[in-house]
């Protein structure tokens, strides 16, 4: 009988490595073809079957490999020329680089600079004095030129998209390491720090606002981005400095409340004006102690008038998406609840060996009812799906749950 118990696990084992080279290997097949000649990733059979922890290590870093290979031959000329153009809008960008390369990749510090609602002359010396501003001790220093000379240069639809492709061009070409990026500006480009920073949380480390002023946005999603506010005590125009400190006291109030989240450095420069002779350069060594939160416990997504499709290990069909909507959903062990979920019908969870046991069931709650438990695979497809939708080695999901929400 035991002999018999080994022969069957035996050629369990055999079975199951064989599969596993196939998976791979029918990978390495697909990947060597020419990106022109391949079949769409989700028609091949080697993509949706089920694979092991090992193979989706493998299939993550030959995926990556290929895509930062592609993105390489595509996009070399866009880098020599320092232009990112998307959609007809065609943003320059410059950089310094700072100190050693450390073990993992150089941090990237994207910062904004001001001015706007003015002719381009006027912004094009904004921006050559943005790249003067800062110098972190270790990292790249890039000032990208905003795209239009209207007064909300830094907050319109076009930037979220641009950025993305920045800062994946970055990881490529320059070693950028997808968990030391950080967002920063001064005046308008503080404008753009405000909105944007809460809209791309999951995409930066921390974010520094400089002079600039909030507009309609909020801080709750900032809820896993820490954030630095710096106004001078006499920026009274547009009501900086009282709209800074408002903001201050908020995210105290929203930390009090979730001790875990909502980190934030506020300092009202005293008898400072629009300027603050640089004394809001201690913003970048604050910055700089932070390194993303990936896969949060916690999420608190609020949709701004542009919205995203993802936010951290949460994402939304096309359809679900709304603008100024608020998601919240936490994670722990093999439990998943969602809680604020407002006009949404479907949702999408995304989730990797780092966050749940592929071996164990997962469970996902909403109002004390479960509304998902069992088991789910990792799949060749979802690599590839997620790594394509973001183009950050970081937000790599191998598995996802979609879910149905009833009301």
């Amino acid at each position: 009988m035991k002999t018999l118990l080994y022969l069957i696990n035996l050629i369990s084992f055999i079975a199951s490595a064989h599969a596993d080279k196939d998976t791979i290997g029918s990978l390495k097949e697909w990947l060597s073809l020419a990106e022109t000649n391949r079949s769409p990733i989700i028609e091949n059979e080697f993509a949706i079957a089920p694979i092991s922890k090992e193979e989706a290590q493998i299939a993550k870093k030959i995926l990556w490999e290929d895509h930062a290979s592609s993105i390489k031959a595509s996009r070399a000329k866009e880098m020599e020329q320092k232009i990112i153009s998307l959609d007809g809008k065609k943003m320059k960008f410059d950089y310094l680089v700072f100190g050693e390369m450390p073990e993992g990749g150089r941090s990237l510090y994207i910062s904004m600079h001001g001015g706007g609602g003015a002719p381009a002359q006027v912004n094009d010396g904004q921006w050559r004095n943005q790249m003067r501003l800062y110098k972190p001790k270790e990292g790249i220093y890039l000032c990208p030129r905003a795209p239009t000379n209207t007064w909300n240069l830094w907050h319109q639809g076009h930037i979220d998209p641009m950025f993305d492709r920045l800062i994946e061009n970055l990881i490529v070409f320059k070693k950028v390491n997808p968990e030391k990026v950080y967002l920063m500006g001064y005046s308008a480009g503080g404008d753009g720090v405000y909105q944007l920073a809460p809209r791309m949380c999951d995409r930066f480390a921390a974010a520094a606002m400089m002079a600039g002023h909030p507009n309609e946005s909020t801080p709750k999603g900032l809820r896993n981005l820490p954030f630095a506010l710096q106004v001078g005590e006499n920026d009274k125009s547009y009501r900086r400095n009282k709209i800074a400190a408002s903001w201050g006291n908020e995210l105290a109030k929203l930390q009090e409340k979730d001790p875990k989240g909502y980190i934030h450095f506020i300092k009202i420069h005293e008898g400072k004006g629009h300027w603050m002779n640089l004394e809001d350069s201690i913003a970048v060594p604050w910055m700089a102690k932070y390194t993303r939160s990936r896969i949060p416990n916690h999420i608190v997504w609020q949709q701004d008038d542009v919205t995203h499709k993802r936010s951290y290990w949460l994402s939304l069909p096309k359809d679900q998406i709304k603008a100024r909507q608020l998601i919240t959903a936490s994670r722990k062990n093999q439990r998943i609840d969602i809680h604020d979920i407002a006009e949404v019908s479907k949702i999408e969870i995304m989730l990797n060996d780092d966050m749940v046991d592929f071996n164990e069931p997962i469970s996902v709650h909403h109002k004390d009812k479960i509304i998902f438990e069992g088991k789910i695979n990792r799949s060749v497809s979802e690599i590839h799906r997620t790594l394509k939708e973001r183009g950050d080695p970081g937000l790599i999901f191998s598995a996802r749950l979609n879910i149905e929400i009833k009301k």
